[in-house]
């Protein structure tokens, strides 16, 4: 992945929250695995653990445009901003589980500073 990709990524991440990309249904191992990690990342203030699966839908293997895909992204931020303030979130994660508006900000605020970090942009 390269740091155009990585902003695709992350706006598609985001528009889960927006209910803009639906993920599919995963076996009761893997949301035990997504619970678990959810509190983890709370317990322990750490990051997206190291090599986690990605749900196929949010991989992006393509060519994009650099300046579109951050425009896009910023974009998808204020966008996220904007549900968040209006209580709008969803209930629900299909990999985390029973979802707060608390957890949707942290997890996806450690995911994007993950990626950041991980390409030093």
């Amino acid at each position: 992945m390269n740091v155009c990709q990585m902003l695709r990524h992350c706006d598609l991440v985001l528009q889960v929250a927006l209910r803009k990309v639906e993920l599919p249904c995963i076996n009761i191992l893997f949301k035990a695995i997504g619970s678990a990690t959810k509190i983890e990342m709370y317990v322990f203030n750490n990051g997206i653990p190291r090599n986690m699966p990605t749900f196929q839908k949010l991989i992006v293997n393509f060519e994009c445009d650099f300046d579109a895909s951050k425009t896009n992204l910023l974009k998808t931020l204020e966008k996220f901003r904007e549900v968040c303030e209006k209580g709008q979130l969803p209930d629900h994660h299909r990999l985390f589980g029973k979802m707060t508006e608390k957890d949707w900000t942290f997890l996806e605020y450690k995911h994007l500073d993950h990626h950041l970090k991980q390409f030093n942009v």
